[in-house]
C-alpha cells in the first residue's frame, strides 16, 4: 500500500484540497517505490488513473520516470480542488490505493500555474 507524506508539512496536501479558491489546479505527485516494484507502481497508477479519468473535473495526466532512480512522477490537470477532492475521496479511487506496492511513499502537492514575464504563461 501506498503511504501519503507531505513534501511541505506547513501545507498538507488533504488541506490544500479545501482551498476555497476556484480555478485549475495541478497536482504533481511523486513517488518513490522499493527496488523491483516499478511496473507495480505503473500499473496501480494505470488503474486509479481510470478512476480519475471518469470523474468530473479531470482534464489531463502525465506520467514521469526517473532516469535510472525509482522516482515516478504523475502529473494532473484538475479543473477544480473541490472535483479532485471528490475523486480522490471516492472509495473507488481509495481501494485502489492499497494495490501500490508496499514501501511505496506518495508526496502529493497541489499547485497553480504562474506567469514569469518573457518566460511563461499562467
Amino acid at each position: 500500500m501506498v503511504e501519503l507524506k507531505d513534501i511541505d508539512p506547513a501545507h498538507p496536501f488533504l488541506a490544500q484540497l479545501d482551498e476555497a479558491d476556484s480555478g485549475p489546479v495541478v497536482v504533481i505527485n511523486t513517488m518513490v517505490h522499493p527496488d523491483g516494484a516499478h511496473e507495480g507502481v505503473v500499473e496501480a497508477w494505470r488503474l486509479d488513473s481510470e478512476v480519475m479519468k471518469a470523474s468530473p473535473g479531470y482534464v489531463s495526466a502525465q506520467l514521469y520516470c526517473g532516469v535510472g532512480s525509482n522516482v515516478v512522477t504523475n502529473v494532473a490537470v484538475w479543473e477544480s480542488a473541490a472535483q479532485l477532492k471528490a475523486a480522490f475521496q471516492s472509495k473507488a479511487f481509495q481501494d485502489i490505493l492499497a494495490l501500490y506496492p508496499d514501501g511505496t511513499v506518495a508526496y502529493p502537492h497541489l499547485e497553480r500555474k504562474i506567469a514569469v514575464p518573457n518566460v511563461c504563461v499562467a
